[in-house]
């Protein structure tokens, strides 16, 4: 069993927690409320920001060129791409993306890209790429498993969301877990479990992002500027 594998072995229960999160399946069954749109949006928007942000990182401390296209494909990626999920959700709850940027950042959305951030920062490339893999590896299953589930129609409100994602296929994830299982091979026993630790957490907050968006987390204390 690769590296990988194992990692996702240990976190099943995290995916299958998030498989069944209420806003999953509130989009599988195309009733989530306005407000929950909305929120998951505003998140994400400044999540992604930080995510190219982190790839941006990544670059600086590969060593081969196979690497740096990887992660740069990825910026192009979430910079092009990536908006037509989140238009999805901006046209059923009514409103505009533009309307929904620039928003402060949640606890939950604030611990997840810290959490990255530190990696980054600190971390190896090994380190990096184990943080980052949790979130394009849970929505390619969730998107895969909604295919499946619904074979929705463009009748569905979720249709763009659920095929955008459902219809991908392995694309970074298979690269990401190709490249990990390679660094792996000639990392320490001490780097592997800071990859293996970086990865379970990352894990475990993509399922607290799901939530937050759910419950409309906020600060308990109003924030009157972004948290970055």
């Amino acid at each position: 069993m690769s590296f990988s594998q194992q990692l996702r072995q240990e976190a099943d229960p995290i995916f299958e927690a998030i498989f069944n999160h209420p806003f999953v399946r509130g989009i599988a069954e195309g009733r989530l409320d306005r407000e929950q749109l909305m929120h998951y949006v505003k998140q994400d928007f400044e999540y992604l920001n930080a995510f190219m942000r982190i790839y941006g990182i990544a670059i600086s401390k590969c060593s081969d060129r196979e690497d740096i296209a990887m992660f740069n494909e990825q910026i192009s990626f979430v910079l092009h791409s990536e908006i037509h999920p989140h238009n999805n959700f901006c046209d059923v709850a009514g409103v505009t993306y533009e309307e929904l940027q620039g928003f402060p950042l949640s606890p939950s959305a604030h611990h997840y890209i810290r959490h990255m951030l530190t990696v980054a920062h600190e971390g190896t490339l090994g380190e990096i790429m184990a943080v980052l893999l949790p979130c394009p590896w849970t929505y390619v299953e969730i998107g895969a498993k909604l295919m499946e589930e619904l074979q929705p129609d463009p009748s569905h409100p979720f249709y763009d969301w659920i095929t955008f994602y459902g219809t991908r296929g392995e694309g970074v994830t298979t690269k990401l877990c190709q490249r990990l299982d390679a660094w792996a091979l000639q990392a320490g026993e001490e780097e592997k479990k800071r990859m293996k630790e970086y990865f379970m957490l990352s894990c475990q907050l993509e399922y607290m992002f799901w939530d937050m968006a759910f419950r409309l987390e906020e600060w308990p204390v109003p924030q009157p500027a972004a948290v970055v």
